[in-house]
């Protein structure tokens, strides 16, 4: 069975991906994860954050304006509770690609272009394979406008493609007027790759205290709804790798984003659930699934349930609200 895919021109033996975790903080995780069967790994995230408080410029940040609003410093993590300072993560990052077999990809994740566009250039020279650039952004200023939104992914992307050769991954979320034209404006701009999508983590209200609270929900498998019909819409018109991330938990989860086009599947709640040992399972049964399917590759199933690829693409469309809506209906 050829399980075999390319993702960010980088030949993966499977489409199961390991994606930005606490997993892969430490090079014993890190080893688990290979030998479960992973075909890469991309590394937790670098925070922007975190530069900046290489630089020293981080008291700024945290102290100004607090004299009106004392409670805002509670929303800015002691550096002490990141997992590595940037030069750690650096050597993190060399250590695991000089001692897996499998690609390593780095991850930045921040919302200027900044000072972290060296940190990519290091990332490349410290020998990761790719770079995923998580732009976690939430626009909260109303005179700013959806293009200029836009324009500062197209800035961030535009000064790390300047800054390196290897592939670039871009980690949208789902809340763009036009996903087609901002994933086609990314494409254009240089990016290799797209991941769909970033799940933004909700805050909570934490009524006895009173105050906004941090909250973390792992997915489940509902949640891949959301990339699966956008990677089946967007499959064969970009021309860029498109990995799927956010409830991916089974071999049925893995085998319905492959068949509407995407290359890897990415797993993180599924692993923090269960450990690494998680995807030995999942491709196990993936390759019976596909045994008593008679599917001798995942290039033969890639995106045959794609937009572009089903007789009625209008089930990716209006019609499936409104088949949704009358099947719910006939079942009450």
């Amino acid at each position: 069975m050829d399980l075999s895919t390319t993702y960010l021109r980088l030949k993966l033996k499977n489409p199961i991906v390991a994606s930005a975790s606490p997993l892969s903080s430490s090079m014993d995780s890190i080893h688990r994860l290979e030998d479960a069967g992973a075909s890469a790994v991309v590394m937790h995230s670098l925070f922007e954050e975190q530069i900046i408080d290489e630089a020293e410029s981080m008291d700024h940040y945290k102290s100004y304006g607090t004299e009106s609003f004392a409670e805002a410093l509670t929303y800015f993590p002691n550096i002490d509770e990141y997992y590595y300072a940037p030069e750690e993560y650096l050597e993190l990052v060399a250590k695991a690609a000089n001692k897996l077999e499998i690609p390593v990809i780095a991850s930045i994740n921040g919302i200027t272009p900044g000072g972290w566009i060296s940190y990519a250039k290091k990332m490349e020279e410290t020998g990761a394979a790719a770079l995923e650039l998580n732009i976690y952004y939430i626009p909260t200023d109303g005179t700013m406008a959806g293009l200029d939104v836009e324009n500062r992914y197209m800035d961030v992307l535009k000064d790390v493609r300047a800054a390196v050769k290897i592939p670039i991954a871009i980690k949208l979320n789902p809340f763009f007027s036009s996903i087609p034209n901002i994933a086609q404006r990314l494409v254009n701009e240089g990016a290799d790759g797209l991941v769909l999508f970033n799940r933004f983590y909700q805050p909570d209200i934490d009524l006895d205290k009173l105050e906004v609270k941090p909250d973390i929900e792992l997915s489940n498998s509902n949640a891949n709804r959301l990339p699966m019909r956008w990677i089946g819409i967007l499959f064969g018109k970009i021309k860029a790798s498109l990995a799927a991330t956010s409830g991916i938990h089974t071999a049925e989860d893995v085998l319905k984003l492959t068949m509407v086009g995407a290359d890897v599947t990415m797993m993180c709640s599924a692993l923090l659930m269960h450990g690494p040992e998680h995807i030995t399972k999942v491709l196990q049964d993936l390759e019976r699934w596909m045994q008593e399917h008679e599917y001798e590759s995942i290039d033969q199933m890639k995106g045959s349930l794609s937009h572009k690829s089903i007789a009625d693409p209008s089930a990716y469309e209006r019609a499936n609200y409104m088949k949704a809506l009358n099947r719910y209906k006939l079942l009450a």
